[in-house]
């Protein structure tokens, strides 16, 4: 017998779009896309409203594929830092109803209603209580879905939620294989396309059919990954959101590497213009690396080709003599390998990334240089830099032609702030 809760996933609808048209009531009706800069090379589709989607406007889409389905699209261009604040608001306006809120992104939230009945009513009147409040606060639609375990909401929400007029749906384990099982196997949770073409050809058309699987066999053939897929399959979930939560808090003491990448505003075709970018993506990798009080072992370069119909590019990794987070440590090593590999062809993107990373305090500290004055004026760089932003010191080659600093200072997630 399992025990009751009230788990539900709360979901925004064309989160980026819907914020767009609430601070902008007049594109409201409107086919809106929220498209980075295309003349930037970041045309690509982050959310539609309802009137672009009924266009096939969807989210990945080029620039150029919504003027061909949809000439009178609207283009906006993203707001990151008020898409952060609008969701900070969201989790504020969820702490209203329980204390025990869970963001899962910046649009969807889990909400563990356990034991507010008395407060808020049923399941479906706690929804409908809580979307009325997100609506008449951010101006913003909201559908949930409502399960027993946090896998049965986002099933309830993804599935069902999403593609009914209310906006609410509930799954439990009374009903979950009744409303599940009929659905394409690609629709669970947890399955990618790569799984989906894998059950495919096994023969698995359905979520039914997975779930007639054999709990061993599925583990068998893909290990745990196997045995979650089964388990998904009927509705179980054995995950707390609490430890989830927390476990995502401490990721960032956990993580295995630090790494940024860079698609460039241009096709890159001199060298020099190319070595000033990966200067600066290399200070940025290693000012977040010393931020965790980590030092990388490995250092990996990354760079694609501009020819899309004939792809190049590379992506080697090399190991440094020692464990290290100093820019200039770092960068010779990240100019041998880009020399060593490149093919003087001309560079759409550009990335550079640490791992094997180990605590701080385990470098080596050398008889011949003053590591530890490197180390030393590298920290108080980063605190002026964490206080008056990264621009306030920087190195002289990001004004030659090609340098991207002043650009991504403005931006978060690569698009604008």
């Amino acid at each position: 017998m399992h025990k009751q809760k009230i788990i539900m996933l709360a979901d925004m609808e064309s989160f980026y779009a819907s914020v767009e048209i609430a601070r902008n009531p007049s594109l409201r009706g409107k086919p809106v896309v929220v498209c980075g800069d295309p003349e930037r090379r970041h045309g690509i589709v982050l959310a539609a409203s309802k009137e672009a989607k009924a266009c096939g406007i969807k989210t990945g889409n080029r620039a150029w594929e919504c003027r061909r389905l949809c000439p009178g699209a609207i283009f906006v261009r993203p707001h990151m830092q008020h898409y952060i604040d609008v969701s900070l608001k969201l989790t504020a306006i969820f702490q209203q109803f329980t204390d025990r809120v869970f963001p899962y992104s910046i649009d969807e939230q889990f909400l563990d209603m356990s034991g507010c009945e008395g407060l808020w009513g049923t399941p479906p009147e706690m929804a409908r209580r809580i979307m009325t409040e997100v609506q008449e606060q951010t101006g913003i639609a909201c559908r949930v879905g409502i399960g027993e375990n946090p896998l049965q909401a986002k099933m309830a929400c993804d599935c069902f939620a999403k593609k009914n007029s209310e906006g609410i749906f509930t799954l439990n384990y009374d009903n979950y294989t009744g409303n599940t099982w009929p659905l394409p196997a690609g629709q669970l949770f947890g399955v990618g396309r790569r799984m989906e073409r894998h059950l495919f050809n096994m023969g698995i058309r359905t979520i039914g059919q997975l779930a007639s699987m054999k709990r061993e066999d599925l583990k068998w053939r893909w290990g745990i990954n196997g045995e979650i897929l089964w388990l998904n399959a009927h509705g179980i979930d054995y995950s707390n959101l609490s430890k989830a939560a927390e476990a995502r808090a401490g990721a960032e003491d956990e993580r295995r590497g630090v790494g940024h990448c860079m698609t460039l505003p241009r096709d890159y075709r001199k060298a020099e213009e190319m070595e000033v970018v990966l200067l600066e993506i290399t200070e940025e990798v290693c000012r977040r690396t010393r931020s965790l009080g980590r030092a990388g072992q490995v250092v990996s370069v990354y760079c694609r080709g501009a020819d899309f119909d004939c792809p190049s590019g590379f992506s080697r990794q090399q190991k440094l003599y020692q464990p290290t987070a100093l820019t200039m440590e770092v960068y010779p090593r990240v100019r041998e390998l880009f020399y060593t590999h490149w093919d003087y062809r001309p560079v759409r993107a550009l990335g550079v990334s640490l791992s094997g990373l180990v605590t701080a305090n385990r470098m080596q500290l050398s008889l011949l240089e003053d590591r530890q004055r490197a180390v030393t004026l590298s920290r108080t760089m980063d605190t002026i830099r964490g206080r008056f932003g990264i621009t306030s010191l920087f190195r002289l080659s990001s004004l030659a032609p090609g340098g991207q600093l002043f650009a991504w200072s403005k931006q978060i997630g690569g698009h604008s702030a």
